[in-house]
């Protein structure tokens, strides 16, 4: 997510003005590919089949999909707020392919391979639209991971639609909690934030508690963009008891899963599934 850079030009207008309203919109949290932007490299891994999934408004979601032999899941995996395919996808893949199960990777519309313009209601739609496709494929046996930004992906499909599991990894609570997090103590008498309808209804505490299946929250110690204390409150909303808390106490927001033992006890939810 790109609000650290927000909170800097925040603070900088309080300094110069004394106070400020600040206008928070969908592009502080997404940002596309600027128009005519060249993909330079094809990420086309071993075992790796191209996918492409249409949208209603005419829009092509493009991914990949890496096939284990005889895997009982797969999980689809949606990125953070800078995810590209053809840059992340070869690490992402090796990581996760310790868990023996299929991993299914999209870029978001508007970003790398997939076209469209992004904002907060059609994503929303675009990841139930990819999650019914693999799930077509794979009936009953797809779990949603979210990172980031791609936690409230994760966390939408999870309430909507049957999930094996649900994975919300460095989650935030809600775009107005997370903003507000970002304002020092001494700097909230004089700032006034002025949000975005779309981003006040975004809160993963809301999805988390219409989840119905086994889910993972995973929340890193040094994680200074989405703290381990919004993690630790989605984890609070999930209504049921088959849910796992995972708090990587030297982990920060982009890195959780590298930590020490992280994708052990990652693979042992997974294949418990």
């Amino acid at each position: 997510m790109r609000i650290a850079l927000f909170a800097v030009t925040m603070m900088g207008a309080v300094a110069l003005a004394g106070c400020a309203q600040m206008r928070v919109t969908e592009r502080h949290f997404i940002r596309p590919d600027p128009a005519g932007t060249v993909i330079e490299k094809r990420f086309a891994g071993k075992s790796v089949t191209e996918l492409a999934v249409p949208t209603q408004d005419g829009a092509q979601l493009h991914g990949v999909l890496a096939e284990r032999a005889q895997a009982r899941t797969t999980v689809l995996y949606f990125g953070g707020n800078m995810f590209h395919l053809d840059q992340h996808a070869e690490s992402l893949l090796g990581m996760l392919s310790a868990c023996d199960t299929n991993v299914a990777v999209f870029d978001y519309r508007g970003y790398g391979r997939s076209t469209g313009t992004p904002d907060v209601e059609n994503m929303k739609a675009d990841a139930l639209a990819v999650f019914d496709a693999l799930n077509t494929r794979y009936p009953g046996r797809v779990v949603v991971h979210g990172q980031s930004l791609g936690s409230f992906m994760a966390a939408w499909v999870a309430q909507a639609r049957p999930v094996l599991g649900a994975v919300l990894e460095t989650t935030a609570t809600s775009v107005p909690e997370l903003v507000k997090s970002k304002v020092p103590w001494y700097a909230k008498p004089f700032v006034q934030l002025d949000m975005q309808a779309s981003l006040e209804q975004v809160d993963n505490r809301i999805a988390a508690r219409r989840i119905a299946g086994p889910t993972l929250v995973v929340a890193a110690g040094k994680d200074d963009t989405t703290p381990a204390w919004m993690g630790k409150q989605v984890f609070d909303a999930i209504p049921h008891k088959n849910k796992r808390l995972l708090v990587l106490d030297e982990a920060g927001h982009n890195n959780a899963l590298r930590s020490a033992g992280a994708i052990a006890s990652y693979c042992s939810f997974v294949q418990a599934l």
